[in-house]
């Protein structure tokens, strides 16, 4: 099975996006981050059915956005995303979002996997943690892709989700 590291969706900014200001809402990145790590988590066998078989669900813990550039409706939008690490418990999911060579915003979000029976944090099962190919900070696919810039604020001032 071919395990796509760094998930790619494109898509276009539609009407529904558009805030007052006449941009991209900023809820409208954290819907984006949501429906590209789903999409990617089932790309690597995990849709949310087999995910409740194995006992766990990804819970968001933390979401860190940067907004750098507005996006605008009829924008071509990039979305990327991709595991940077696999704790026992926790995972750190990184995200950029662009719009042809521009870089829009860079995100990341703290998931948790949590126990569906108990809807608590537990360790993540080897199976479910093998099934995600980590990405480092410092991997040239990024660098390649222009899309190697991290959020610049992390409240814990550590890799979320690492040992």
């Amino acid at each position: 099975m071919d395990r796509p590291a760094i998930h790619h969706w494109h898509f276009t900014v539609t009407a529904s996006s558009i805030d007052v200001l006449g941009h991209v809402n900023n809820r409208e990145y954290l819907r984006w981050t949501e429906t590209a790590a789903t999409a990617h988590a089932e790309s690597l066998g995990w849709p949310l059915d087999a995910m409740k078989r194995a006992g766990g669900v990804w819970g968001a813990h933390r979401h860190w956005i940067e907004y750098l550039q507005p996006a605008h409706q009829g924008d071509e939008i990039d979305l990327y995303t991709w595991v940077e690490t696999m704790g026992s418990a926790a995972s750190l999911r990184r995200f950029a979002v662009k719009s042809g060579e521009r870089l829009l915003a860079v995100a990341a979000t703290e998931w948790v996997y949590v126990d569906v029976e108990r809807m608590r944090p537990c360790l993540i099962p080897e199976t479910v943690a093998s099934s995600f190919p980590l990405v480092p900070a410092d991997d040239e696919r990024l660098a390649a892709l222009g899309i190697a810039r991290a959020p610049r604020w992390n409240p814990t001032g550590r890799n979320a989700g690492g040992r």
